[in-house]
Parts: structure tokens; sequence; C-alpha cells
């Protein structure tokens, strides 16, 4: 939540409601058409309650992120033991997420919001366990002999979303086992 702003106590009621009404908004129409006024009257609050707690729409959607109101279900890979399977399952949920109805232009919009807005870009990457779950998943594999310990393992993590991000920019269909490719890109060929 942002914080350092001047002004009255925020209401509980209000920045509910303007979460949920930015959130509602970017859902269903993208980053491109949220709009401060668009937000105020969905919310039913002024203008001037939107800006004196949030300084922009990319602090709304960040928020939106940080409460768990924009990317539904869980995108932390599994830990079975069994890293390739892990990473394709993780990747696996990804892409069934953009192929659900909305989802792609979803993912696409939080994209140009963190491109557009540092804060998002970085409440993005939290929310998707890039640097720190993914992160952690690979340093497990060490253990277990399916990683060097001196992998790069945030550069492995960065291709894989990378991949993942340019196949949701690009709209690129996914076929079968793609996504076992891609990992095999990524990590080279099981031993």
């Amino acid at each position: 939540m942002t914080e350092n702003r001047r002004g009255p106590a925020r209401s509980e009621r209000a920045r509910v409601a303007i979460l949920e009404a930015t959130a509602r908004i970017f859902a269903a129409r993208g980053y491109d058409h949220l709009t401060m006024e668009g937000i105020a009257a969905e919310a039913k609050v002024s203008k001037q309650t939107i800006y004196r707690w949030w300084p922009d729409r990319g602090a709304l959607v960040a928020d939106c992120l940080i409460e768990n109101m924009l990317l539904p279900g869980d995108f932390v890979p599994p830990d079975t033991g069994d890293l390739r399977a892990d990473l394709t399952s993780w990747l696996d949920g990804l892409f069934d997420f953009t192929a659900q109805p909305g989802g792609e232009s979803i993912m696409r919009s939080l994209i140009a919001a963190g491109a557009e807005n540092a804060e998002v870009g970085r409440r993005l990457n939290e929310a998707m366990g890039v640097t720190t779950v993914l992160v952690g998943r690979l340093r497990r594999a060490v253990g277990t002999g399916e990683l060097r310990a001196d992998a790069p393992f945030e550069e492995i993590s960065e291709a894989l979303m990378g991949a993942f991000i340019v196949r949701a920019l690009t709209r690129a269909p996914s076929s079968p086992g793609v996504t076992g490719r891609l990992v095999t890109a990524v990590l080279g060929p099981a031993a």
C-alpha cells in the first residue's frame, strides 16, 4: 500500500472500492484504458480521493497486485523433486492462465503497466514469484544434483519468464510440449 500521503485518514471502504474498481476496469479494458476518472466513477468516489492516496494509475495497479486482485491463482512453481517437471508445470500454469478468457489481455496489460511504471514491474515480478520463489526452487535443485552450485539462478528464472512474456506479447499459440522445450532450451538437455 502506498504510504507517506498527506490528508485525512484513508477510509477502508473507499480504499477497497477504489482497488476493486481498478481491478475490474483493468481486467475488462486493460491498462491503456484505465483512467482516474473511470476509477472514480466506478468506485463512487472523487478523483481527489484517489489522488490523495495514490499518485497515479501505476501505483493503483501495484496495490492491486499486492492485494492479489489482478492475478488469480498461485503462480508458484511446485517442488516435487523433479526440477524439469516442476518448471514445465509452472510454465503450463502461466500459459493456461493466458489461454483463459481475458487472461491474455490481463497479462499483456500487466506487462505494459510494468514497462511504464517501475513499481508495477517490481510488484508483478513479486506476484509471479520470479526472483524469490522461482530462484529458491532453482537453488534447491542443487541439493538434488539437478543444477550445479554455480548455476546462474537469476538468469535462468529471467530467461524462463522472458520466454513467457515474449509469447504473451506475440500471442504465439501454445503447442503441445512447448513448455518442456523451453525448459530444455534454458537448462540444456537432461543428463
